[in-house]
């Protein structure tokens, strides 16, 4: 008796239902109802509890080099050395609030899909029709729908009445679906199985009595949201690549450390408590714990610029995500489409007509067959179709501050549009014509009419409806003012072509009356009909979707479109999106392919119809399987689990649901797929700067590692302290490299392809650059250290000449670093935060030099004027030095470096 999403109500008839969950035309009794409730359970999806704020904010901590330094956190602590302890610790402190205000609020989708759920509901107990709370309602129960109402559990349709039940969310189908009661094909997939009614769909017209076949985690919803809690997110790439530098440098650092103290004791005799502070201080000096600060400032830095683009981000990594994706796979209803029915054709027996303008707009031109800009006024067989589709219509246009909006049925609105596009206005010719009485669209018999009369005392029905059955009705054709026989081949070929062209199909007929009449039967609607002609209209690409694919080809990201619609609709979008890649695959033949299989066909498709949440999420974790970075965008709650897989999930923020937009890590605010595309570049700007960043911060930390390395291999005094090394670490990382985060995208951005997944952060020719930085400070600052100890310079005079060189070192390689292989850039316009900085951290050193209070805490001691002569020969000196290795580099590898010069 137990309701599931896989059995097979659909195919089963409606007596057969009722009989299996032992209910009838009266329902369960009150009884019965209730040992069902005990027995099943409440009608309501389960909920997961998410993680609470203090496991949120102790898991800041889980990471290598965090763990590296509050192990030198804790071994100053044992060595009594307290403020070095103090300071440490400040800066993990620091490191985990940040990230925990960063992460934001916990996983709420389930939440989210659990508000689609209905409150309460009309269900029939004992033969009386009651309200009751939709959580209470079990397999068996029936419940009557109407119009407005949100289907509160999954439903057998038992009874219709013009049924029509908006699906999209559930489906991914651009239209609300027909419903009957007639059971439907085993193989039918969930937008074809028209003889049920799903949970949390709405009902858009007609009304229905159902039988509850599944309820609560049962239902398709249910099954939705056990798909959802069952995904795992992602890491995004750029946490998996730091994490992966994270894990070599730790481990380096770690050996480094373990190597100097086994050095220094057992072969330069010092004491195992000095060689504890210097392995510390190694340990500090080669950590770059300003790195996660400044990681997360680039990042909500990229947060605010996509922000004005209307790119809403959810999670902070996701930001840089989008620069890495190599296929973003889109939902077709209302991402790449408008979600708003256009007529495009109209095929009358004279001409063929092409319809401008899209949405609900009135607004567009209309050309002939021959090309030429139709004459509305003596466009005969235009005006009067369009007249039939204005008066037989029971649809509105609303024109809104944000566009035109509609009131009823896309297809009927669609209609109206055609009209006003035509000139034709309701309300002048409702008065020529005023209508008597109305027959609203049935699904049996695929049309609706309504009843007119003149002035004159004449009468005339107009219907439309499905093609198929207009043609069944009539025997005529108009033409000319007049009428004459049907040409059905005629008619049949126009079909075909709106077929191919992947045109929703509609048909439009009259029927003169010698008298006016006031009342309309359904035996009037059969016979007696003379075809005015054909419309076809479409959900039409958006235009900027059009460009904006164009231009992820041109990046080198693949796009595919994943629709619940109908194959022969989405591929006529896709070529005029301009998606190739041969025909569609239906969730039908993807159920009958085998992982390799479809791996081996995913490359050359480029759209898939008709699917489920099931194939959605399939179709990325196998994209995933091969290597690719997927983003993913949708609006449906069938979209959920997909987005929330994929490696950035992106949902529509005006049409999306609340569910897909909690199991995204980013919303469009505009529903534009275009907006993707700037999304893309700001992700990749914000890749580029993080990675000058780490190119900025790491050779600092090498060279205040290696000057402490080659001071105690020469069994020197410790040329910078770690308090001084923390000092020099913090202040640069929230100065001079916060500054490049800042920096504007570089020519050719999306010219070029997404990085390679496999590629490191950081490749060999990085490497080569942070080491021959490192040793550049080194050099510099050691050296000087030990010139000015032979003239007779005090310890902390020297130091504090060694500090300051290194962070003028540093100062001129930041001007290099603003192009990564382009000669170095001192322009102010596109970055003016460089030069604010530089100025802020001189003044700084000269706080750290000659305040006495910062003098006290870190050993400092005031400089001559010609020792900041020396610093600045230092930083001239590092940056001529990194201008001559790019030079170098560009010669060696003249073609690359053309290409990327190109580029850039």
């Amino acid at each position: 008796m137990q309701g599931h999403p896989h059995s097979d109500w659909h195919t089963r008839a409606a007596e057969d239902s009722l009989a299996a969950l032992d209910s009838g035309p009266d329902g369960l009794s009150a009884d019965e109802a209730q040992r069902r409730l005990e027995q099943h359970g409440p009608n309501r999806l389960p909920q997961r509890k998410g993680d609470g704020p203090l496991k949120r904010f102790l898991l800041q901590f889980h990471n290598l080099l965090i763990y590296v330094l509050l192990a030198s956190c804790g071994v100053t602590l044992i060595l009594g050395e307290w403020l070095d302890s103090a300071v440490i610790f400040g800066v993990v402190l620091i490191n985990a609030v940040v990230g925990f205000v960063q992460e934001g609020k916990a996983e709420q989708a389930m939440r989210a899909i659990q508000k689609m759920l209905t409150q309460e509901s009309r269900v029939r107990r004992d033969g009386k029709v009651s309200v009751v709370d939709a959580e209470h309602l079990v397999p068996g129960d029936l419940v009557l729908l109407e119009a407005g109402d949100r289907v509160p559990a999954d439903l057998r349709l038992l009874d219709t009445r013009n049924l029509r039940i908006e699906e999209a969310a559930l489906t991914g189908e651009s239209l609300p679906s027909d419903k009957g009661r007639e059971p439907v094909g085993a193989a039918a997939s969930l937008g074809d199985r028209s003889s049920m009614a799903y949970s949390g769909t709405l009902v858009s017209a007609g009304s229905g009595v159902g039988l509850v076949v599944a309820t609560a985690g049962h239902t398709e919803l249910g099954r939705i949201s056990h798909l959802l809690g069952d995904v795992q997110r992602l890491q995004t790439p750029l946490l998996a690549d730091m994490a992966h530098f994270a894990r070599q440098l730790t481990l380096i650092i770690v050996v480094l450390s373990a190597a100097t103290f086994a050095f220094g004791v057992l072969l330069r005799d010092y004491s195992a408590g000095d060689m504890l502070m210097a392995a510390v201080g190694l340990a500090v000096a080669a950590i770059p714990e300003g790195l996660p600060a400044v990681l997360t400032i680039i990042l909500a830095l990229g947060v605010q610029r996509m922000a004005r683009h209307r790119a809403i981000i959810r999670r902070l990594p996701a930001v840089e995500s989008l620069g890495a994706v190599t296929v973003i796979c889109s939902d077709k209803t209302g991402t790449l489409t408008r979600n708003e029915m256009t007529v495009q054709r109209v095929f009358t027996r004279e001409h063929s007509y092409e319809v401008g303008g899209v949405g609900y707009a009135p607004s567009g031109t209309i050309h002939c067959d021959d090309g030429r800009l139709c004459e509305l006024e003596t466009a005969n067989d235009l005006l009067e179709l369009s007249r039939a589709g204005l008066l037989a219509n029971s649809a509105s246009l609303h024109d809104l501050p944000d566009g035109w909006g509609i009131a009823g049925d896309p297809t009927e609105a669609a209609l109206l549009t055609l009209a006003g596009k035509v000139g034709l206005h309701l309300p002048q010719e409702s008065q020529r014509l005023p209508r008597v009485d109305a027959i609203p669209f049935s699904a049996e018999r695929r049309s609706l009419a309504s009843l007119h009369h003149d002035h004159a005392g004449h009468g005339l029905i107009y219907q439309f409806g499905a093609p198929e059955r207009l043609l069944e009705i009539c025997q005529r054709q108009w033409r000319a003012g007049s009428d004459e026989p049907l040409e059905r081949r005629y008619w049949h070929q126009r079909l075909d072509e709106g077929a191919r062209q992947g045109l929703r199909m509609i048909g439009l007929a009259i029927r003169p009356l010698e008298q006016a009449r006031q009342q309309l039967d359904e035996d009037d609607l059969n016979e007696g009909f003379v075809l005015l002609g054909l419309v076809g209209m479409i959900d039409p690409p958006r235009e900027e979707a059009i460009r904006a694919i164009a231009e992820c080809v041109s990046a080198g990201i693949a796009v595919k479109m994943i629709t619940g619609d109908h194959a022969a609709t989405a591929a006529a979008i896709a070529r005029r999106l301009g998606l190739e890649g041969g025909r569609a695959l239906t969730g039908a033949e993807l159920d009958d392919l085998s992982d390799a299989e479809l791996d081996a066909r995913l490359a050359a498709t480029s759209v898939f119809a008709r699917t489920s949440p099931t194939h959605k999420l399939r179709l990325v974790e196998r994209l995933q399987a091969g290597g690719a970075r997927v983003a993913m965008t949708g609006d449906g709650v069938n979209d959920a689990p997909a987005l929330k897989r994929a490696d950035i999930g992106i949902a529509m923020g005006i049409k999306g649901t609340e569910a897909a937009k909690e199991a995204a890590q980013m919303v469009l605010a505009d529903d534009n797929f275009a907006t993707l595309v700037e999304a893309v570049a700001e992700g990749r700007t914000v890749y580029d700067n993080l990675k000058k960043s780490i190119l900025f911060i790491l050779p600092t930390n090498g060279g205040q590692a290696l000057v402490l390395l080659v001071a105690i291999a020469l069994g020197l005094a410790l040329p910078i302290t770690p308090l001084q090394i923390l000092w020099v670490n913090m202040i640069t990382a929230v100065t001079l490299a916060l500054t490049l985060a800042f920096e504007p995208s570089e020519r050719g951005l999306m010219q070029q392809p997404p990085r390679d997944p496999k590629a490191p952060l950081l490749g060999g020719w990085l490497l080569w650059r942070v080491l021959c930085v490192s040793l550049l400070l080194t050099v510099t600052s050691l050296g000087l250290f030990l010139l000015t100890q032979q003239q007779g310079w005090t310890l902390e005079e020297s130091r504090t000449l060694a500090v300051n060189v290194l962070v003028a070192g540093e100062i001129g390689y930041l001007f290099s670093c603003r192009r990564l292989r382009e000669p170095a850039y001192f322009g102010v316009r596109h970055n003016p935060m460089v030069w604010a900085m530089v100025f802020l951290l001189l003044l700084l050193q000269l706080a750290f030099t000659y305040w006495a209070p910062l003098q006290q805490l870190f050993g400092t001691a005031a400089l001559s004027l010609n020792a900041w002569g020396w610093c600045l020969l230092g930083a001239v000196g590092v940056c001529l030095a990194v201008e001559l290795e790019k030079v170098f580099y560009r010669r060696r590898h003249p073609a690359r470096g053309e290409r990327e010069a190109a580029t850039r």
